[in-house]
Formats: structure tokens, sequence, C-alpha cells
């Protein structure tokens, strides 16, 4: 299928409907007549089949019935890993019928790191968002390109706009972008039912309040992403695919506990919240920070494509693909330091400046270059649309991270 800008598209649905030049049109539409045209993206459910189907809270009862049943390009499966240096730790249950294996993906270079971030990490409110040297939080501006860089970023789309999967306002009813909540240590615990990958999962209870927000809104039949963030005890709390249900429990297809005072990671081969293996929210685009001037650490982002295999820091990957055009899952990618800045605005600078410094992080399938952030009625979508027909997969670049390694089983980078 071809593909037209949003403003062009615009422009030929309302020419075909009320009459008139395309072109005319689309000289006279601004982004924000374009809102319906930049939702939050919605990847498909699993195509594993359920254990059993999630149960509505009846009292936020959906609009639409979640299925087991793909209904997008994009795929979330659950299956077998190759991983670099790692040992698993779980056993596969009897319901996978394909073979494990240990093959490495990549050897550790001589190449030197960069010097370590000096900034202390980000921090949500009196909680670190991982330690300083954790590898989500390391500069990668002077580390090698990818020798597939080439090959990665064309099958990823190299003249595919970078969306900013984040903004003001609702989209279909939701947030634009993945929300996140705060909760103090004393915030109650409730059970959580794991539907699908609970053999993946940290074990409930989790302090996931009756109104967490979800991603893409309470009738949303796309991820579901619930966050939680616990700032007395500064433990993420993330499930995929969550339903509040009547007793104040939840269900959900899988999910994560992580510290975020620690360079601990899954079990290798697990998935989490997020097909890669990661906590999402470390990885979002938060408006305080862009208010703040600066981004501290990598950011997540979505590729329509990946390889079966996954890189560290990621624990899982989610293909079955053998495609060596395809990155794997985990992948690093930064903007090219040759990408002019001069001519966006201060908030959209804040942004570029870490993609060139931190870069971004494979974290599922899903559409090309989108960027994950939390949604903030502060955002000016006009301005972040401007990311979207202004920088390109051209130019970005896969990064060869190696050196950074030092225990394959620990996040803390070199």
């Amino acid at each position: 299928m071809s593909h037209r800008s949003p403003l062009s598209m615009a422009a030929l649905v309302l020419s075909i409907t009320f009459g008139g030049s395309p072109s005319v049109m689309a000289a006279t539409m601004s982004a924000s007549d374009l809102r319906w045209l930049w939702p939050a993206r919605r990847t498909a459910t699993p195509t594993r089949t359920p254990a059993k189907s999630p149960t509505p809270n009846p009292t936020r009862a959906a609009t639409r019935t979640p299925t087991a049943s793909a209904t997008s390009t994009a795929t979330r499966t659950r299956t077998p890993v190759t991983v670099t240096g790692a040992t698993a730790t779980r056993t596969p249950t009897s319901s996978l019928t394909a073979t494990w294996t240990r093959t490495a993906t990549r050897t550790a270079t001589a190449t030197s790191p960069p010097p370590p971030t000096t900034s202390g990490g980000p921090r949500l409110g009196d909680c670190p968002v991982f330690p300083a040297d954790n590898v989500w939080n390391r500069r990668v501006d002077t580390l090698p390109v990818d020798p597939n860089s080439s090959a990665y970023v064309a099958n990823i789309g190299a003249t595919a706009g970078l969306h900013p999967d984040f903004g003001s306002g609702l989209w279909d009813g939701g947030p634009i972008g993945i929300p996140f909540v705060t909760v103090p240590g004393t915030q109650p615990f409730v059970p959580i039912d794991f539907i699908w990958y609970g053999d993946e999962s940290d074990s409930g209870p989790y302090p996931v309040p009756a109104n967490a927000p979800v991603e893409g809104g309470s009738a949303s039949s796309g991820d579901r992403h619930v966050l939680v963030v616990d700032t007395g005890n500064c433990v993420l709390y993330e499930l995929y695919y969550a339903w509040p249900q009547s007793d104040g429990s939840w269900q959900a297809g899988s999910g994560a506990v992580f510290d975020l005072r620690s360079n601990a990671m899954r079990p290798a081969g697990w998935t989490s919240a997020d097909a890669a293996g990661f906590a999402i929210m470390p990885g979002l685009v938060r408006y305080d920070e862009v208010a703040a001037g600066a981004i501290n650490h990598a950011v997540r982002f979505t590729v329509p494509r990946t390889r079966n295999t996954y890189l560290w820091p990621a624990r899982h990957q989610a293909s079955s693909s053998t495609d060596l055009t395809r990155p794997p899952m985990g992948q690093r990618f930064r903007l090219k330091a040759s990408f002019d800045l001069s001519a966006f605005s201060a908030a959209n600078r804040v942004i570029l400046t870490a993609l060139k410094t931190y870069g971004m992080f494979i974290a599922d399938n899903g559409s090309s270059w989108y960027l994950s952030g939390a949604p903030d009625e502060r955002w000016d979508n006009d301005d972040l649309h401007n990311l979207q027909t202004r920088v390109h997969g051209s130019d970005f670049e896969a990064v060869d991270e190696s050196s950074l390694i030092g225990d394959p089983n620990s996040a803390q980078a070199r």
C-alpha cells in the first residue's frame, strides 16, 4: 500500500466529499486538523490462544469486546529466544513446541565506552529512574555505528517520519500516549489475574488503583498498558492488556515489577508488559523533562518488523523471522550527529538532542519510528507534528553498544 502524507490524505478525502482542489485544501489545513489522522498506536492482541478471555469491569464496560485474534499487522508473539551470553532461568512449558537455543548475537568489542552520565540519572520525584550507570541512562553519541545500520533503517522505512506517539487531548476516547500513575507506599495491593503469560510474569498482588489510567482509555482494545510507580518504595509495576474488575482486582495479559534503584533485569527469555522485556515508563518522553530542558535517558520506540532474536539489554524477542535485514528486539538507534536542530522549537530540540545523545531502543512491534511518550495537556500537538514531517528514518543510525556490556545479566553499563 502506498502512503500519503496526512495533509494530502485529508485534503483528498475532503475534495472527494465536498468538491474542490486537494492542493488548495491541503494548503489551508494545519496539523491540529489532523488529530483524527494521528492516533496513538494500537497493536494487535497476542497470536497465541489465550487461556481465558479478560472480563471487563461491568461498571466500566468497554464498547469493543477484546479478542484474541490479531486486529492489525502488528503482532505481539511470545516465542523462544536467541540471546547473547545469558543463562535462561526457566524451562519452556509443554505448550511451547519450539526449540530453545543459545546463539550469541553480538560479541563485545574493544571500543571504549562513552563517559558515564554525570547528571545522576533521571528521577521521578524522590526516586531514581534506574541508577545513573544503567544502560538506559548512558550516552551513546560516541559509540560506533552498527554494521547493519543501513539495512535496518531501510527495513523500518528510510522515508517514514518520526512519529511522536504522545500528545495532548484525546484520541478515540483515550489519552494520546502511554499514561502512568504515581501512588504512595501505603497504596493497597490488589490481586492480579494473568490470563495469557503468567509463566513470564511477576506474580501479584500489585498496588494498582481501581481508577488507574489505561493506555487508549477504558474502552480500548489495544495494548491497554497500565503503569504504576510506587514513589514510597521506588518500585515500578507494569501490566499489559489490563482490565479492572468489579472487586478491585485486575486481569492482565502479563506483568512485571522493577526496582527503580536497581540494575536487575528480567530472566533471560522473559517478556514483561513490553515485548522486549523492558520496563516501559523509563523509556517514555515526559513533558516535565522537556520543560526542564533535558531528557537524560534513551526512549522507547516501535518498528513494524523484527528478527527472532534480541540484544542486551532486551530479554525477549517477538518474531519468527530470520531475515537479517530486520533489526533484533532491543536494537538501539540514535539521531545522526549531523542532523540540524536549529529550525525546531525549544521543546523539539530537547527531544531531538536526547535522541542524538541517548538514542532509542526497539521495544515492540508496531508502526515505523513511533516514539513513545506520556500524555500531557501541556503538549503542543502542532509542534510535535513537525517531528513527523521533518525527521525521517534516514536521519537515524543503528548503534553498536556491545562495549557497554559488563555482565550480560545486568543492565549496568561499563
